[in-house]
């Protein structure tokens, strides 16, 4: 069974700093483009930041860029996320799924295998 697991998540102050890490089970990260996402309470799901398998080229949504850093260790089966300067805008629950090798898109809907999520809330 494919399946990801979220872990990280937490609450910290407005400026302060998380990872999150995102680990499959059930099958090779090797051959998949991992996205993360996020969904703020009212809100629609919306694409975070993304990396191809092959290349390792990366992607960000514009309100992350310069703050966030997303890696890969295809040894460990497992994607992070750094997240710095971290905003109250940030807070949502965060989730990684995966797509063919490439990024190509931000659409959720070209993603399958999702995991149950890590909350994180950025409050003083």
């Amino acid at each position: 069974q494919l399946q990801f697991v979220e872990s990280g998540g937490g609450l910290v102050q407005p400026g302060g700093s998380l990872r999150l890490s995102c680990a499959a089970s059930g099958f090779t990260l090797d051959y998949s483009a991992i996205g993360w996402f996020r969904q703020a309470p009212g809100k629609e799901r919306e694409g975070v930041s993304c990396i191809n398998s092959s290349d390792g080229a990366t992607y960000y949504a514009d309100s992350v860029k310069g703050r966030f850093t997303i890696s890969r260790d295809n040894a460990k089966n497992t994607v992070y996320l750094q997240m710095n300067s971290l905003k109250p805008e940030d807070t949502a629950v965060y989730y990684c799924a995966r797509r063919p090798f490439r990024c190509a898109t931000f659409r959720d809907s070209e993603f399958n295998s999702w995991g149950q999520g890590t909350q994180v809330t950025i409050s003083s």
